[in-house]
Parts: structure tokens; sequence; C-alpha cells
């Protein structure tokens, strides 16, 4: 089917863009998705206002009549959106924030896309900041807030954002959701959306509360019994040191204790071990760093970036009897940092050290990316991103030329 005139009481696509005392930038947004390219018969725009006190739901009403409004009472953050879910009448759902907007053609192609496949549940878009660079989650299988297009029968069967998360990894809990169901979380090259990233409601205190809080609550709350309490210890040791590296500490121990309690004491949801090992990639992990040592005779390595999936690497190191001598990181190789044992280093200095080789130890595509060209220009011995796109099963490597 396209996206041509149709049937205005059916729209193929629905936006659904949350708001809170962002009005000028709101406006800006919306008049960039009227744009979008879809003819406007073909979708319908929700905005879910969470309570404002800066005029912005008459402002929408009065700008853009078509477009529907949706006043809360309180401010719940971006998970407002499943507000509009109900409402929404699009055989496709798109999300976005305030400040996001997609680039005209880029929602036909999702349609294309999710016609050509019906078991993809959720298509990412590729996300680029105003200078240029690109952001993305640090999972490859879990929609952005900012950009994703969702099929609204895989919404209607896993349900839509949780409630109690506010904001912070909202995005995770219906990833696995959707992947433990059977659906597939695809990102496209196709498809772009640009993020503004506004400034204002974002306080860091706050996300360093909500960071640990609810991303301890989701690995104990969906992730399968042999691995809730490990990837929970482990990702709350990443936080605490990037809250210590922002001076941040008090809003972190805050969010673990409240994470760990609700954690410990609320609803168990486990996925199962095929959809944990889509998202996850442990074994994965450990086959490619298997197969590295095997080709290259790896004995001693360095770990580029201290990403959200650390462990599968640490893991994988240590069952091919590989050692780790430090996790180099531009952001926390600071002087006598450590995590779980292993030194954290600037790359300056990780690059002293009599490593075999660089794995890039990132999962994030964009933040992955940045450490492979980081480690090309520092070093001639291998760099490694063992799920670089393209790479086979038999490992690639790349050294400096």
């Amino acid at each position: 089917m396209g996206l041509g005139p149709g049937n205005s009481a059916s729209p193929r696509v629905s936006f659904i863009l949350p708001t809170y005392n962002r009005r000028d930038v709101l406006l800006h947004t919306l008049a960039r998705v009227q744009g979008c390219g879809l003819a406007h018969d073909a979708f319908e725009v929700l905005v879910v206002d969470n309570a404002s006190c800066d005029g912005t739901a008459e402002a929408v009403q009065d700008r853009f009549l078509s477009i529907h409004v949706l006043r809360q009472t309180t401010n719940r953050g971006p998970c407002a959106k499943n507000a509009a879910l109900d409402v929404a009448r699009g055989e496709f759902v798109v999300f976005l924030d305030d400040d996001s907007y997609p680039e005209r053609g880029a929602v036909a192609r999702m349609v294309e896309h999710f016609e050509a496949n019906l078991r993809l549940g959720a298509a990412v878009f590729t996300t680029t900041l105003p200078d240029g660079s690109r952001e993305c989650s640090a999972y490859p299988d879990v929609c952005i807030g900012c950009g994703t297009g969702f099929r609204r029968s895989a919404l209607q069967a896993v349900g839509g954002l949780p409630e109690d998360f506010f904001m912070a990894a909202e995005e995770y809990d219906l990833s696995l959701r959707l992947l433990d169901g059977g659906w597939q979380v695809r990102a496209f090259d196709d498809l772009h959306v640009t993020h503004l990233k506004s400034p204002a409601s974002r306080f860091p205190a706050r996300i360093a509360r909500l960071d640990a809080r609810n991303n301890t609550l989701l690995a104990m709350r969906y992730f399968p019994d042999a691995w809730r309490i490990r990837y929970a210890a482990e990702w709350l040791e990443r936080y605490r040191l990037m809250a210590v590296a922002n001076g941040r500490r008090a809003a972190f121990w805050a969010g673990a204790a409240e994470g760990i309690a609700r954690g410990l004491c609320g609803p168990r949801r486990p996925i199962g071990d095929a959809a944990f090992e889509q998202f996850a990639k442990v074994e994965q992990t450990c086959v490619r760093v298997a197969e590295s040592v095997r080709v290259l005779g790896l004995r001693r390595i360095l770990l580029a970036d201290l990403g959200k999936n650390i462990l599968a690497y640490r893991l994988a190191a240590r069952r091919c009897g590989v050692e780790i001598l430090a996790i180099a990181d531009p952001r926390l190789g600071r002087r006598g940092m450590r995590f779980r044992g292993l030194p954290l280093m600037a790359d300056a200095d990780a690059a002293r050290l009599p490593f075999d080789a660089v794995l890039v130890s990132n999962l994030s595509p964009v933040h992955a990316q940045l450490a492979l060209d980081r480690w090309l220009s520092i070093t001639d011995r291998p760099v490694l991103d063992l799920f670089e796109k393209g790479a086979s099963a038999c490992i690639k490597f790349r050294a400096a030329a």
C-alpha cells in the first residue's frame, strides 16, 4: 500500500510528541513534521502536553488546527506518549521528542520497511544533532524516543512505555518486551531524524538519579535469573563512575537505592533466553572474541570504552584466557579510577601498554565507530570492532596505515 491520498478517517501514520514548557521549540518541530512529505490525509499529529504553564496547548491549537492536543494534569515525562496510543488511528506510530523531526521522505521509506518485513515491530531512525554528529542507543536492538516508528499492532500486543520510569531507559523497557514478543527492533540508515536536543528541562542531577534507578530496575525486572544481578551490579558501577566524574554522587546513590528496592520488591517479568541474547549478545561476543584470539594469537588486550555491555567482553576474555590490561576511556580515564579491578586510562596512557590488540567494547554503533577511528589513529596494532557492520563470522581487523 502507498501513502498517497486515502481515507482521512484512517491515516497510515500517527506522530506522537510529548512536551512540557517548550512552546517555541515545539511549534518549530510541528512545522517540520507537517512537511514530512506525506499527503495531509495520510498522517495525524498528536501532542501530549504534560501540564505546561507557558501556553503550549493554546499556541498549538491556534497555529495548527488539525493537530490533536491531549492535556495532562501532571508532568508524566516522555512516557506520556502512552496517553496518545489509545486514540492514535494510524497503522504505524512514530514517537518523536518535541525537538526532533524526520527528514522529508523518511517516513514513507519507514512504511516501506514495515511492509517488506511483517515481523518488524520498531524501525529506529538514524539521529543527527545540529553539529552534524550522530546519537543512538547504547545497544543496537533498542528504540530511541526521539525517532522510532512502530507497528501499532506490535505496541498493542506488548503495551506502551513503562509508566513508572518517567524518563531514562523507558525505550529499553519497551524494546525488551518487543524482542520477547518475537518482534524485530532494527535501525535503518535511510531513515533520518534531526534532534535539536534543546537544553531546557535537561537536569544532570535528575538524569544521574533516573539512569541509576531505571537501569537497575530494568535489569532486575526483565533479565533472566542468571543475569539480572550481574548486569544490575555492572550497570550500577558504570553509572557510579559516570556520576563521580560529573559531580553527581548524591543523585546516583538516591537513584541506586530506589532502583534496588523496587527491583527486589517489585514484580518479575523475565524475558526468554533468546530475547536476552538478541539484546545483550553475550554468547555472540564470546564467539567473536574467541575467533579473534584464534586468528591473531591474542594474549593481552585493551578494551576501548567503558560501554554499557562491558560485562560480555570481560566474560569473553576470561573464557578465552586473555588478559585485559586496561579499559581506555577518554571520559573516565582519570588517575586511580578502576572498574571491576581494571584500570581506567586515558588513550595516550593506555597506548603505552604492551597489548596485542584493541577491542572496541561498545555496542553503540555511533560510539563504537568513534572509538574505532580514534584508535586507528593511535596505534599500528590491530583494532577490532567485533560488531562492525558487514563483519562476518571470520573476524576482520583493521590496523593503522
